[in-house]
């Protein structure tokens, strides 16, 4: 088992900047094995993966989310964070972290059978 617990705020206002720290027990964020990944999931709708951060550092986005998204981790805590600028209320959803293949390619270029173990999720409301 590995469990990852996601904290963060539960309302932004438009234009903020959303934080969210995931944390993983039962396994290093610094696998090479592994990714580790944001993905939300906005009422009504599908999963959307935002991006991911593996083992050696290196991080990748989804192109939809780039500009506005940034993925980062502290390995002494065996957390990562993402940060998404600019919220308007369309980033409202619930949002997970997730354990995912060595190549975060990330759905629909993968399959969402690679990511293992997820967090509950932690629901964000953009609104004023």
């Amino acid at each position: 088992q590995v469990p990852l617990q996601e904290s963060g705020p539960g309302l932004v206002k438009p234009s903020q900047t959303l934080v969210l720290t995931c944390t993983v027990s039962g396994g290093s964020i610094t696998t090479d094995y592994y990714s580790w990944s944001w993905i939300r999931q906005p009422p009504g709708k599908g999963l959307e993966w935002m991006g991911a951060i593996v083992g050696s550092g290196s991080i990748y986005y989804s192109p939809s989310l780039k500009s506005r998204t940034s993925i980062s981790r502290d390995t002494s805590k065996n957390q990562f964070t993402l940060q998404l600028n600019s919220v308007t209320p369309e980033d409202t959803a619930v949002y997970y972290c997730a354990r995912g293949p060595s190549l975060p390619l990330g759905p629909p270029r993968s399959s969402w059978s690679e990511y293992d173990y997820w967090g509950q999720g932690t629901q964000v409301t953009v609104s004023s």
